[in-house]
This record gives C-alpha cells, structure tokens and sequence, in this order.
C-alpha cells in the first residue's frame, strides 16, 4: 500500500493542505489534465462543492472514486 504524502495548494488566497496516497494523487492530476484544469483549480472547485463536515483529503478521494465509477459504467 502507497503511504500517505502532504501536500499544500492556495485556494482563494488561503493556504492549506490535504495528504492523499499516490495512486489517488496520481488520478487527481490525470483528472485535471482531461478536465483542462490546473491541479490548484480541480482541488479548488472539489473544495467548493464538499460538505463542510467533510475534510478536503476525504473529498477528493470520493471524487476520484466517482470519476472512476463514471469511467467504468
């Protein structure tokens, strides 16, 4: 199992981190490049759309988990 890597970005002019493991980072980054997006601005808008009880690191590995879904169906 991959271990877990922090790392930060700037959303909105505020500074803060999330810790994924590479195989879920390395979809991430795939995902921005089909999307056409910098990988600053797909955490931006998954950051945006999240449940606040929701900490950004769990919001991202759901949407990397649906955009997998989406891709096998």
């Amino acid at each position: 199992m991959s271990a877990v890597e922090k790392r930060s970005v700037t959303i909105r002019g505020h500074r803060t981190s999330y810790s994924l493991e590479k195989p879920f980072y390395d979809d991430l980054v795939a995902i921005a490049a089909a999307s056409g997006l910098t990988l600053a601005a797909l955490v931006a808008e998954i950051d945006g759309s999240r449940p606040r009880d929701t900490n950004l690191s769990s919001a991202l590995r759901l949407y990397v988990l649906a955009w997998a879904k989406r891709s096998i169906d």
